[in-house]
């Protein structure tokens, strides 16, 4: 019952804007990024983290960090947030398991293929309810556009200031994944969905920070290419405003 009730009150507080306006974060008013930035981070270079060379890009880029587990297992400094995750997405990618650190950049085709968003409620009990909406842009006369089967990826992240522990720039870390296809093929008597949404609840990871926890999302097309992106933002209290001197990769 417990879970049942969990799941109806983050949907009603993803889904109710006028109800729940402070208790949920959404990407509604921000701006579409127009590039998907991935840095994959060994858990064993301690020094990758504060290392001033890191690559940044500008503010109209999702940018993830993933933690890659390493050679040193549970002792590898950065290991508190280190997650099978990565592992899974750099295979994805087709990219071998960095020694220090790793970057993957691709293009996001942006609102002329579709729309989405990304949304998050409060968290309640260690888990956080989600949700991921995408609607796609209908191929106009004559003109192609991308289409599915689509591939959705929805993180959770913990967002780290720039000057956190010795980090030179601000960090999405990814703390949790969801991931699945929206298959037209599944339902060959229906017209494709005008919409496709996913709403799930999402385990928040031991010593993860609630209060610096946000959504990310993108939506690839049956040819791997990103088609869409968004990520959440709570007004005025984006990643939280107490702590910034502790290190979430630590723990």
């Amino acid at each position: 019952m417990r879970s049942l009730a969990f799941t109806l009150t983050a949907l009603l507080a993803l889904h109710s804007p006028p109800l729940a306006a402070q208790a949920s974060c959404s990407s509604d008013g921000a701006p579409r990024p127009v590039a998907l930035f991935e840095r994959f981070i060994s858990a064993d270079c301690e020094a990758c983290w504060s290392d001033p060379s890191t690559p940044a890009p500008g503010s109209d880029a999702l940018v993830l960090d993933w933690i890659v587990p390493g050679t040193l297992g549970d002792d590898a400094p950065l290991s508190a947030a280190a997650s099978a995750d990565a592992l899974g997405r750099l295979q994805a990618l087709g990219r071998q398991v960095p020694a220090t650190t790793d970057v993957h950049t691709a293009p996001v085709a942006g609102a002329s293929s579709g729309r989405l968003r990304v949304a998050h409620g409060m968290a309640f009990n260690d888990y956080l309810g989600t949700s991921i909406a995408f609607t796609p842009v209908r191929a106009a006369a004559g003109r192609n556009a991308p289409s599915a089967p689509w591939r959705f990826f929805l993180l959770l992240v913990e967002t780290a200031p720039a000057g956190t522990e010795g980090s030179p720039v601000a960090r999405n870390i990814a703390r949790n994944l969801l991931q699945g296809l929206w298959n037209q093929r599944e339902h060959p008597s229906q017209a494709e969905p005008k919409r496709w949404m996913e709403a799930r609840p999402m385990r928040i990871p031991e010593g993860a920070r609630p209060e610096r926890l946000r959504v990310v999302g993108w939506v690839q097309d049956a040819q791997g290419r990103v088609v869409a992106a968004a990520q959440s933002h709570c007004g005025a209290q984006p990643g939280g405003q107490q702590g910034h001197d502790e290190n979430p990769a630590r723990g």
